[in-house]
């Protein structure tokens, strides 16, 4: 973002986590600042966050906003972004009763998604994706994961991948680009033979052409295994590519507990995490990133939340947003999910929003924190309690969004801000 021009806010309240992140266990919360101030220099860098009678004197005029909160913007750091069209008569089918596996065995989920993005245009995925990420910036969204695995072949998971950096580049989020080859099986290949072609070929490739920041690996019984696991991890590895992992999802697979022995920075979904893979996210290095949208949509059990708490793990929340299984774009609704069907408490579940979300995609010393010399992504939320986050889904607390210091999205203009 180019260099625009310095700001201060003065609020009744300021929420953000304080300490350097991944936030384990207990020390996952938010620190809350009455009668609070924010300000920024020309590069979109923090100069202050704290209580407003010790804002600096040589800070810009500040605006004195009245009935709000000052909060860090929202890292929504898992999404299925870029992607193209809709899966609606899916989720008609489960709530009759099919199941997930059933729907994508006749010819539904993953696969159907990598059909409708091979017939898209670059234009048209790039139009349609464009449109979600802004509904995202205004719901707060400041940081954004894109990821692959809707490209259903070698050419197609990197196209997938370059659509997604074209994508970082209109839009004002940063953005971390996430390649997902084992995702599922295309059609016409065994899996070995698939996993082979991701390890040798799609990996390597994507690496040397700066395409992918992380990889990601679906391990489920309809999809991929421990072993191809370990396969995925070892190529990371080689091209200096952290890992992450979809794990314990549908069942308990032990994923979790070989993301953590295989030091993954993220163990995501764990619905069915069994002691463990809950024990080894207490001890280990990943995050537990906990996808409520994904759940309700699901209708599937929730996490052991309390249990990876009480073990000691980081915990982070995420939309999922896909066309699937979360056609959910707004973090504020996450956190009303991650409160009502997790039991997270609000302080809780900004501190999952923010902080331990930037962490897992290598941004936690830059984003996810109002902390001077961080980057000035934040938001103004209606109302002054933290718990205005997690109350009336489907409403958007967000009156303004600010990256880098700029107006971005405001409800007052209706629209992102030119």
């Amino acid at each position: 973002m180019n260099a625009g021009r310095a700001g201060a806010l003065v609020a009744p309240r300021l929420a953000t986590a304080t300490t350097d992140p991944p936030l384990r266990g207990a020390t996952l919360t938010v620190e809350v600042v009455p009668d609070a101030a924010v300000a920024w220099d020309e590069d979109g860098l923090l100069t202050y966050a704290g209580p407003a009678d010790g804002l600096p004197s040589d800070a810009s005029e500040p605006e004195v906003l009245e009935d709000a909160l000052l909060v860090p913007g929202f890292v929504d750091c898992h999404t299925h972004l870029p992607f193209f069209g809709w899966r609606a008569d899916e989720y008609a089918a489960r709530l009759a009763g099919a199941s997930y596996a059933g729907v994508q065995g006749e010819g539904g989920g993953i696969p159907r998604s990598a059909r409708l993005l091979a017939a898209a245009s670059d234009e048209e995925v790039l139009d349609f994706s464009e449109a979600l990420a802004l509904e995202m910036l205004a719901h707060g969204t400041t940081t954004v994961e894109l990821k692959t695995g809707y490209g259903g072949s070698v050419e197609g998971e990197l196209r997938q991948a370059r659509l997604a950096r074209t994508l970082a580049a209109l839009i004002p989020q940063t953005c971390s680009v996430t390649l997902l080859p084992c995702h599922a099986v295309p059609p016409g290949w065994s899996r070995a033979d698939w996993v082979r072609a991701a390890v040798t070929e799609v990996i390597p490739q994507a690496a040397a052409d700066g395409l992918a920041d992380q990889i990601d690996i679906y391990v489920e019984d309809i999809a991929f295994s421990i072993e191809d696991l370990e396969q995925v991890a070892a190529a990371a590895a080689a091209h200096g590519l952290s890992l992450r992992v979809h794990a314990d999802q549908m069942g308990d697979s032990g994923a979790a507990a070989a993301a953590a022995r295989l030091g993954a920075v993220a163990a995501d979904h764990l619905n069915h995490a069994g002691p463990e893979g809950i024990a080894a996210l207490g001890a280990g290095a990943p995050v537990a990133v906990l996808l409520p949208a994904s759940t309700f949509c699901l209708g599937a059990p929730p996490p052991p939340v309390r249990a990876l708490l009480d073990a000691g793990a980081a915990v982070a929340i995420a939309t999922d947003c896909n066309p699937g299984t979360s056609p959910v774009a707004s973090m504020p609704e996450t956190i009303a999910f991650a409160c009502r069907l997790y039991g997270l408490t609000p302080a809780q579940a900004l501190a999952a929003a923010t902080a331990n979300p930037a962490h897992v995609l290598g941004l936690g010393v830059t984003h996810g924190r109002l902390v001077p010399g961080m980057r000035a992504d934040l938001l103004v939320i209606e109302g002054t309690g933290v718990e205005r986050l997690a109350y009336r889904p489907g409403h958007d607390p967000v009156r303004r969004t600010y990256v880098g210091g700029e107006l971005v999205a405001s409800t007052a203009a209706g629209a992102p801000a030119a």
